[in-house]
């Protein structure tokens, strides 16, 4: 599905106090664009920013990087960010593509990864493009902590069986799983939504998840 363009959604992002502009010199040193030194944890495709923010806001001790590709998309996150009565210090967010991901962290810099209802790229030919791919997964491992972690979630069951042979193959391990998270009551502990997560549960789909470690 294309996009729509919003005009001056590029100049927001590019003058907004939230977003990172220069991510390649800040590898190795992202602490230092937040008021605490803690852990890192990042979002990639991050949409428009409701379970990062709302993470952000349950995990005061955590810092926070949301990661969209879509300026479009971002700056709805953005107008968000700046409708919050308090702002989120622990938070900040980047316009990037997570092809070169590996480029702007240090190796084990980021404690753990979120992927929310990825884009399927339901065609073969485009498998490597889907963030649970061994590509990705391979990128992931350069700046992933020794004991970082992967949580993934999405209602397509065709992209999640995909990506739980595709976690095998990569040799990493499978802490837990399940195929319908909203009826899985330890899982579901402290579970944060995103929007699609909500649109979808409530139409009565399942959702499902998966925790993964090196």
């Amino acid at each position: 599905m294309r996009l729509r363009n919003i005009p001056g959604a590029d100049e927001v992002i590019a003058s907004s106090p939230y977003c990172v502009q220069d991510a390649a010199s800040l590898a190795g040193n992202w602490q230092s664009i937040f008021p605490q030194k803690q852990p890192l944890h990042i979002e990639i495709g991050m949409g428009k920013g409701q379970f990062i923010m709302d993470m952000a806001k349950a995990h005061p001790d955590i810092n926070y990087l949301g990661i969209e590709k879509y300026t479009s998309v971002l700056l709805r996150a953005v107008q968000k960010m700046e409708a919050e009565e308090s702002p989120i210090d622990s938070l900040r967010f980047l316009c990037f593509n997570a092809e070169d991901i590996a480029e702007i962290f240090a190796p084990g810099e980021v404690d753990r990864i979120y992927l929310n209802f990825s884009d399927p790229w339901p065609k073969d030919r485009h498998a490597k493009r889907r963030l649970t791919s061994r590509q990705f997964l391979k990128r992931y491992d350069e700046i992933l902590a020794a004991d970082g972690k992967i949580e993934f979630k999405t209602d397509n069951r065709a992209l999640f069986e995909f990506s739980l042979e595709e976690v095998k193959e990569a040799g990493w391990t499978l802490e837990e799983y399940t195929f319908d998270l909203h009826h899985d009551e330890r899982l579901m502990q402290g579970n944060i939504m995103t929007e699609y997560e909500e649109k979808f549960s409530s139409k009565g789909n399942p959702i499902c998840k998966m925790i993964i470690s090196r």
